[in-house]
């Protein structure tokens, strides 16, 4: 897409919001919208919301297959959007939900490119929905799109991590193929972060951790796969304490966009489980580093039972999945 037709749209994509809200209140008035109580989550409060034809088109099993699926631009249903299938009301708390999965200094920046990527069509809005219950200890509440998977435990505002299921963030402002920089780009931040990792690493484990060959590719069924063993890049375990700690600090700086609860869980997830000893770190050179700056756009962290993959050409996606 070039420069003219993306900033086109960027034009467009702010009034997308409002165009979207819009048709659904003229298509679609929905059941009487009520906050059961003060002590309801706020995706339990959209469960309780909705109505029994609303349940049957965006509820699915606990154990549904989908549940574990993640790709760049997909829809949990892909027939029934946010628009056409909630009232304004609810589509206002599906708003505040999302917003709620972020910390405040990035839900604008978040916000703007998921509209953004809605190209102003009404074709490419979100779709939402559940897996399970309130009867089920992991009721899940899920947001999907185009450069956005999100997902949170429904029981309870209070952030847990990410249900053992795989999220995924990316974007590109302007350019399909980004400069090395990144302008514009909400997810750049988590490459400084972590650059700053590896230049605090001596020249020797720098060595370790840059990677000649190809990452992994980003189909659905194995872009978050875990190996079991032939890792690449630098091993965790021959860190020191300090490194393994910084890493671990790197980790949650690269996390700050999410709410805070749900960052403090997943890292200790990542230390109870002692994963630490586990994880292989690796950054890409050749066409991934672009620039060829030595800043590093493209690297991953993985292990046994983690997966964070960031590939920053041509353009940012990042797949996330740690098992619970």
């Amino acid at each position: 897409m070039n420069r003219m037709n993306r900033r086109n749209l960027i034009k467009t994509a702010g009034a997308s919001t409002a165009l979207l809200t819009m048709t659904q209140l003229n298509r679609f008035s929905g059941p009487a919208f009520a906050i059961e109580s003060a002590t309801d989550s706020l995706p339990l409060q959209l469960y309780k919301s909705m109505s029994d034809e609303q349940r049957q088109k965006v509820c699915l099993p606990a154990d549904h297959a989908r549940r574990q699926y993640v790709s760049n631009w997909w829809y949990i249903h892909p027939q029934d959007r946010i628009p056409g299938t909630f009232s304004g009301e609810q589509q206002a708390l599906i708003r505040k939900i999302f917003d709620s999965l972020h910390s405040p200094d990035h839900q604008a920046a978040v916000n703007k490119q998921v509209e953004i990527d809605q190209y102003g069509e009404l074709k490419n809005a979100p779709a939402v929905g559940f897996f399970g219950t309130p009867d089920d200890e992991d009721f899940e509440f899920i947001y999907t799109g185009h450069h956005v998977t999100r997902r949170c435990n429904a029981h309870s505002d209070k952030g847990q991590g990410f249900g053992g299921a795989p999220i995924f963030y990316g974007h590109f402002p302007s350019e399909f193929n980004e400069t090395k920089d990144h302008p514009g780009n909400p997810y750049w931040y988590q490459g400084k972060v972590f650059n700053k990792f590896v230049q605090a690493l001596d020249g020797t484990q720098q060595q370790h951790g840059l990677v000649s060959s190809n990452p992994r590719k980003e189909k659905p069924e194995t872009v978050v796969q875990k190996k079991t063993f032939g890792w690449e890049g630098l091993s965790c375990a021959e860190l020191s304490k300090d490194q393994q700690q910084l890493l671990i600090d790197t980790m949650g700086g690269m996390m700050a966009m999410f709410r805070e609860d749900d960052v403090k869980a997943t890292l200790e997830t990542i230390r109870k489980k002692r994963m630490i000893d586990q994880l292989y770190v690796s950054w890409y050179e050749g066409k991934f580093d672009i620039g060829s700056d030595k800043v590093w756009d493209t690297w991953q962290i993985e292990g046994p039972d983690m997966v964070w993959y960031f590939r920053g050409q041509p353009h940012i996606h990042s797949y996330f999945h740690l098992k619970s």
